[in-house]
């Protein structure tokens, strides 16, 4: 594995914020995808060589620059995650693991695993289902999820419960950001949906500056 400190050092030296227009991925990886979200979030997505097959790195950014660094497998399982709240790592084997597998071939996917942050243990359990409904967004053809959870914590305290729609591409076997909202405000739906694919070559590719609605006052990347 990379420390957390050294990727996080390794993509914030090569990526001041508001300074440049781009970075590079970690000396050994190859940057692959870029994709610009609507609610000012930009992902980043790059492979490693000393990584397990199907294994992929996400960088999230919002308005201020740089929020997380992400790993997941082959089934979308939040394998670690490296962020300026503090840093997560997935108990293995879970108790009923994220399957894309399990998603695209009985088109509902459960699931319920522990995270283990800095803060104390968090469960994680609920489901994605696929909507039979596919959608072209950039020339990407994606398949549309909906999707229902809670993050507990250790003693089974409630931190989190919320759903929303999102989508997710067999090609890339990655889930990409759409709409959310609390169970305590259903009407409070935040829109993050992709809006741009970007890859090798073309321009945006890797950026480090998110575009779109990046001028409005709740603009930005919401944990």
């Amino acid at each position: 594995m990379i420390k957390p400190l050294t990727i996080l050092g390794a993509l914030i030296l090569a990526t001041p914020v508001a300074a440049q227009q781009s970075f590079s991925a970690p000396e050994g990886c190859e940057a692959k995808l870029t994709v610009q979200h609507k609610g000012c979030v930009l992902v980043n997505v790059w492979t490693c060589e000393a990584d397990d097959p199907g294994d992929q790195w996400l960088a999230v950014f919002g308005q201020g620059g740089l929020f997380s660094v992400q790993k997941v497998d082959r089934e979308f399982q939040w394998v670690e995650a490296y962020k300026i709240s503090g840093n997560e790592r997935l108990q293995m084997p879970a108790d009923d693991p994220a399957s894309l597998t399990e998603l695209f071939a009985a088109q509902v996917d459960t699931w319920d695993f522990t995270l283990e942050t800095e803060e104390g243990i968090e469960r994680n359990v609920g489901f994605d289902m696929l909507t039979g409904e596919t959608i072209e967004i950039d020339g990407e053809t994606l398949l549309r999820t909906e999707y229902t959870g809670q993050t507990l914590d250790g003693d089974g305290n409630v931190l989190d419960d919320g759903s929303g729609r999102q989508f997710v591409s067999e090609r890339h076997r990655l889930f990409f950001f759409g709409e959310s909202w609390s169970a305590d405000s259903p009407n409070d739906v935040i829109d993050m949906s992709p809006v741009e694919f970007i890859y090798p070559d073309e321009t945006g590719f890797f950026s480090d500056q998110p575009k779109y609605e990046c001028n409005l006052l709740d603009a930005g990347y919401r944990p």
